[in-house]
């Protein structure tokens, strides 16, 4: 694929977007009212999954691993 047709298909996506959502209805400011706060929105989303998402799937995979019985042994029972 070359440039110019990536480029043209990226403007192609860009129009598509904006026909879904409206947004070439829009003025100026209000296109950079809602894009920032689209693009803030999605920022946190990858943030918070980022930052939770392994926690859980760790204390999940922890839960299963005790639910079928492959504990880990207690240091202070090693220690004895």
């Amino acid at each position: 694929m070359d440039i110019k047709s990536m480029k043209n298909y990226l403007y192609w996506l860009y129009c598509q977007f904006e026909l879904i959502t409206c947004s070439y209805l829009m003025e100026p400011w209000e296109k950079l009212l809602f894009y920032t706060f689209n693009i803030t929105m999605l920022v946190m989303v990858f943030y918070t999954a980022y930052i939770f998402v392994p926690v859980h799937v760790s204390t999940a995979f922890q839960f299963f691993l005790h639910l079928f019985g492959n504990q880990r042994e207690n240091t202070v029972s090693v220690l004895k």
